[in-house]
């Protein structure tokens, strides 16, 4: 993925989680807010908290996976920060559990 569709700077993050929607569905949630550009922008965000970065960043790879096989689908022009449910274990995190996941919450956010 192209670093200028990625969320990097802090402040960036910041101003989707003060200014965004939430959305949450089974193993993954997201805050989708508008950002006035044409095309979108993501950002992966899984606290240290809640598993070791071996498994942190194979969420990630699962997400940027889902993200890149549905984002022709998706409406342009919003930023998208998507967390990990810490209800459920991370030994849950499968491709299609997170597929499904993300339909819902792009669905609910009406950018489908």
């Amino acid at each position: 993925m192209n670093k200028k569709y990625t969320l990097i700077k802090n402040y960036e993050f910041r101003n989707v989680f003060n200014k965004g929607k939430y959305f949450g569905s089974n193993t993954i949630e997201a805050i989708i807010k508008e950002n006035n550009r044409n095309y979108n922008r993501i950002g992966i965000a899984i606290s240290s908290k809640i598993c070791k970065a071996v498994k942190r960043n194979k969420i990630k790879r699962l997400i940027r996976e889902n993200y890149r096989n549905n984002f022709k689908d998706i409406k342009k022009g919003y930023d998208i920060v998507f967390l990990w449910n810490k209800k459920i274990p991370v030994e849950m995190a499968e491709y299609n559990k997170i597929a499904i996941s993300m339909k819902k919450i792009f669905e609910k956010a009406g950018i489908i």
